[in-house]
C-alpha cells in the first residue's frame, strides 16, 4: 500500500498555477448581490468559484483580472462552463452601488456575480483569505484610490480552497488547471 502511495505521487503532475490546498479555509462569506439579495457560499454550492476582491473605478487590475477569467472562461468546454462562477466582490461598497456593479460585471460577458457588504464584512472576509485593500486619500473631486490585491482564489465543487491565480499566471496555465480540477 506504501508503494502504491509513493508511485501515485510521483506520478502526480504539478500544478501550472499556485497551490493553496490545506493553506486557506473553505469558501465561506456573506454579501449582497447586485439583485439587493443575500449571497453566500451555498448559493454557489457545486460549483468552482474564482474568488476575486476589487473594485469598479479601478483602473488596471480589477479590469484585467476579469477580462482574463472571461477569456479562461471561454476556453472551456461547453460541458464545464457552467460549473465554474467568477466572484466578484467590491471593496468599495461607497461607490459600487448595485448598478454600478452590475453594468460593470456585465461588461466581460462572463456570467459575472458582482456583490459586495459593508466594510466590516469586507475586512473580515479579506483577513479570512489573508488579504488586504486600503482606502486612499479623497482628491478635491472626491475621487480616492483603492489598494487591493490581484489574486483570484479558485474554490473546488466543495469549497476547498485549491489553486491561487497571480498575474503572471496566463489563460493557457489557468485553464490547464482548471480543466485538471472540473475532473
Amino acid at each position: 500500500m506504501l508503494l502504491t502511495l509513493l508511485v501515485a505521487s510521483c506520478n502526480s503532475e504539478p500544478w501550472q498555477t499556485r497551490d493553496i490546498s490545506g493553506l486557506m479555509p473553505s469558501l465561506e462569506f456573506q454579501l449582497s448581490a447586485v439583485n439587493g439579495e443575500s449571497l453566500s457560499e451555498a448559493d454557489l454550492q457545486g460549483r468552482v468559484v474564482l474568488l476575486l476582491f476589487g473594485y469598479t473605478s479601478c483602473p488596471d487590475i480589477c479590469p484585467t483580472n476579469l477580462a482574463q477569467l472571461a477569456a479562461l472562461k471561454r476556453r472551456l468546454p461547453a460541458s464545464q462552463v457552467e460549473a465554474v462562477q467568477i466572484l466578484f466582490v467590491s471593496v468599495d461598497p461607497q461607490r459600487d452601488s448595485p448598478t454600478t456593479l452590475a453594468t460593470f460585471a456585465g461588461y466581460f460577458e462572463a456570467e459575472i456575480i458582482a456583490a459586495t457588504s459593508t466594510p466590516d464584512r469586507l475586512r473580515a472576509l479579506s483577513r479570512r483569505y489573508r488579504t488586504t485593500f486600503s482606502y486612499g486619500e479623497a482628491d478635491a473631486d472626491g475621487f480616492y484610490e483603492v489598494t487591493h490585491s490581484s489574486g483570484v482564489y479558485v474554490f473546488d465543487q466543495n469549497g476547498a480552497a485549491r489553486l491561487l491565480f497571480r498575474p503572471g499566471d496566463s489563460v493557457e496555465q489557468m485553464a490547464a488547471d482548471l480543466t485538471r480540477l472540473l475532473k
